[in-house]
Order: C-alpha cells, then structure tokens, then sequence
C-alpha cells in the first residue's frame, strides 16, 4: 500500500490489516467522543464535566499516536535504515518533534 505525502514523493505504508483495524476502531472511539462532547456543549453541561472527556479524548488520541508510532518505526524507520541510516534518523527525529507538539 502507498501513500502521498505533501511534496509528491512517494512512501511505502507497512501497517498490517490488524493494526489499521485497531486504529480505526479506536478512531471511531473518538469520533463518538467528539459528538458526545458537543452534545454536552449544546446542552449546556457543566464545564468540569465537558474537561473530563476533552481529557479522555487526548488520552484517546495518545494512545492512537503510540500506536502508529510504533508501527513506524518498526517498518517504515526500519526499512529506511536498509538503505540510508542518515535519512532514516532524521524522519525519525521529526516524526518524535511532532508528537512532542
């Protein structure tokens, strides 16, 4: 499978059909978590209530992130180190500043 990424060049993608599994369901999690949290909104719900599932929707997200982060390196990064280590270490590094975000 390949993807796109913004300046054109091609990039191989490794996840296997169980992790996209797992990482869609857990999406769908918190797609479900989102709408709830507008609901809340809308209804005028207590503020403290409304934070407690902005926060379970990060730690929701967190989860995702190490996740595909692992998935990553264990093939993407891994496979990149075959042929050119330098390049492999710098998407790494970038990929590691992103998430420290």
């Amino acid at each position: 499978m390949e993807c796109n990424n913004c300046s054109g060049e091609r990039k191989v993608n490794y996840r296997d059909k169980e992790i996209e599994k797992k990482l869609v369901t857990r999406l769908n999690k918190v797609e479900g978590q989102i709408r709830g949290i507008k609901g809340m909104i809308e209804r005028e719900i207590y503020c403290d209530d409304i934070l407690v599932q902005i926060s379970a929707v990060q730690s929701a997200m967190k989860s995702i992130s190490k996740i595909l982060f692992e998935n990553h390196v264990k093939t993407c990064i891994l496979d990149k180190m075959k042929d050119d280590e330098e390049v492999a270490v710098e998407e790494l590094l970038k990929s590691i500043n992103r998430m420290m975000k």
